[in-house]
């Protein structure tokens, strides 16, 4: 690192972890993927669609930061977000972007879809009624993020499974779907599904991640 006085070094370091953290696309996408739990290089080039040679590079610059740390297990090697705040970097930069790009707005817009329409249910919300019963929470993730950590009592559906596992579901139940956090699509999707199909179904507002972040009930397995 360039220049010895503390507070060049300082800046430098701040620099350097803010570029790490959302420099690059393919680390913030691996960083979401990461914030859902512990994954190998395998899993996550899968995942993301990335290459698996640029997937390696990409989390050596996030360990590089200090963003990731790893563990061996076996013959292979599991990443993980080495702190909570890693995530809530990220979702604020996100936010941000919303709040303040038109561009960042218009692309949420379209690949979303209307979020309005689908009536998302606050945190706070969705925690009162599972407590109270009368709504099924639909996680509608990959199966090896659901059991790496979803939300208690929610129920897994992958969403490219949903529409051949439609008669398992209630008819007579609201049902909620969440998936990977605020800006991910496959919600949306899946309730916009289960309404053409009948179904009384809206969106939690956030994923798993906020839904951790605030403290409320996670299990795993």
């Amino acid at each position: 690192m360039k220049g010895t006085d503390p507070k060049t070094v300082l800046y430098e370091t701040f620099a350097r972890v803010g570029k790490a953290a959302l420099g690059n696309p393919a680390r913030i996408e691996l960083l979401n993927l990461l914030a859902q739990g512990e994954r190998g290089v395998e899993e996550l080039a899968g995942a993301s669609g990335l290459k698996l040679s640029n997937t390696s590079a990409q989390l050596k610059v996030l360990a590089g930061a200090g963003l990731v740390t790893s563990r061996r297990a076996g013959t292979s090697v599991r990443y993980r977000v080495a702190d909570p705040r890693v995530t809530g970097l990220v979702e604020l930069a996100k936010r941000l972007a919303i709040d303040r790009a038109p561009r960042a707005r218009d692309a949420a817009r379209d690949w979303m879809g209307d979020m309005d329409a689908l009536e998302p249910v606050t945190r706070e919300e969705l925690a009162r009624r599972l407590d109270e019963g009368g709504v099924l929470v639909l996680d509608v993730r990959p199966g090896a993020e659901f059991a790496a950590g979803h939300i208690e009592g929610a129920v897994n559906v992958p969403l490219s499974d949903l529409p051949e596992r439609l008669g398992d579901l209630p008819r007579d139940t609201q049902i909620v779907a969440y998936c990977r956090g605020q800006f991910c699509a496959m919600s949306p999707e899946a309730a916009r599904i289960l309404r053409q199909e009948g179904y009384r179904a809206r969106v939690l507002d956030g994923g798993l991640p906020e839904w951790r972040d605030e403290g409320l009930p996670v299990a795993v397995g």
